[in-house]
């Protein structure tokens, strides 16, 4: 039986070389397409090409008797690594007459991936950090584009001390709250200016599939190129006026990190061991201890910044403490019927999204399950 099994395992090596063999060069032929992109401008990501793709690969999974789910992981990994790559041979210059682009907070985590981005993209970068306030002037005095990325808290401060711009200045943030620095921005500078939101941690690979929102200020035309810059990374854009942007991130940030902090705080003061709930843990409460854990890893402050941003969302934090409350309540009370009617109200309201985000959420816990040590 062990003689069998090496000469089936053997058999198995010889077509994982082929296979990587194969990979190797599909990964050379992405590479040299990656070139020609990089040389006319092309956006990085085609959502149609990888559509049509994954769709005719799993045709062809169906006819050969494989999992066309299975080819699709490995196919949508082969071209994760592939967008990873494609960065390091740098972009085409969409506004190469550009004067200098000033990165206010350069050396911050935001800050270090716009730099990063900018310079693989053939553009002059500076940065402007608060020891270097003092030479402020000097530094912007032919910035081209200004882009602040700073503390959430700091941001609307750091705006109003800025020096007189070129009127033809680009001038840009990333904070997450938009509506505050934007007004500030149209105050403080008579030239162009856009608000931008990365939706993303800038420990990222890659910008490809990432989302940025932009809230438009004034002038749009004359930073349309910078938005075709950031569509050649490979992101996305979403356009949205900032304070629809603001009530948004009230429930996409500001509540969704008190409520991890909560579970958190709630882990920490049961004294729960935490090996041993990993080791207990089904897929979907590990992905659940994974989000509590990515934040508690993360800068403090970022997240006091983002839960106390305003008024508003100390609000929402007070009503979903009264749902919390009536929850409890009704638990309390042992009343199933009335639970089952409130979850079938709930479930009826997210109508379809719930199929979907069940059909999304399969994916995620069986690559959760692989990874699993």
């Amino acid at each position: 039986m062990i003689e069998e099994l090496n000469i089936l395992r053997n058999k198995i090596d010889k077509v994982d070389k082929s296979l990587l063999k194969l990979l190797s060069k599909r990964l050379a032929l992405v590479s040299q397409v990656g070139e020609v992109k990089s040389r006319h401008g092309l956006f990085i990501y085609a959502p149609e090409r990888e559509k049509i793709m994954l769709d005719s690969r799993r045709r062809d999974a169906i006819k050969l008797g494989v999992s066309p789910d299975l080819i699709e992981d490995i196919i949508r990994r082969i071209i994760r690594e592939s967008y990873s790559n494609e960065k390091k041979k740098g972009f085409k210059t969409l506004c190469p007459g550009l004067r200098p682009v000033v990165i206010v907070g350069g050396c911050g985590q935001m800050g270090r991936l716009f730099y990063r981005m900018f310079i693989l993209s053939g553009y002059q970068v500076r940065i402007l950090e608060k020891e270097d306030w003092i030479r402020a002037k000097t530094i912007l005095s032919d910035a081209g584009m200004v882009l602040i990325s700073v503390p959430i808290h700091t941001t609307v401060e750091v705006i109003k001390k800025l020096p007189p711009l070129l009127h033809d200045c680009i001038l840009v943030d990333v904070a997450s709250i938009k509506h505050d620095s934007l007004q500030a921005m149209l105050l403080v500078h008579n030239g162009p200016v856009l608000g931008l939101h990365p939706m993303f941690h800038p420990d990222t690979d890659s910008m490809v599939k990432q989302v940025i929102v932009c809230c438009d200020g004034r002038y749009p035309e004359s930073y349309q190129w910078l938005l075709q810059q950031i569509k050649v990374w490979g992101a996305q854009l979403y356009h949205i006026n900032a304070l629809d942007h603001d009530k948004n991130m009230l429930f996409i940030q500001s509540l969704c990190h008190f409520i991890t902090f909560v579970y958190g705080m709630c882990l920490f003061e049961e004294n729960v061991n935490l090996n041993e709930i990993e080791s207990l843990s089904s897929p979907i409460f590990r992905l659940k201890l994974m989000m509590v854990g990515r934040l508690f890893a993360q800068d403090p402050s970022l997240y006091a910044d983002i839960i106390m941003s305003s008024k508003d969302s100390i609000l929402l934090i007070k009503r979903c403490y009264s749902y919390f409350s009536k929850l409890l309540v009704l638990i309390e009370k042992g009343d199933k019927q009335e639970f089952l009617d409130f979850f079938r109200k709930i479930k009826c309201w997210f109508g379809l999204y719930s199929e979907r985000l069940l059909l999304e959420s399969r994916v995620l816990l069986r690559q959760i399950n692989d990874n699993r040590k």
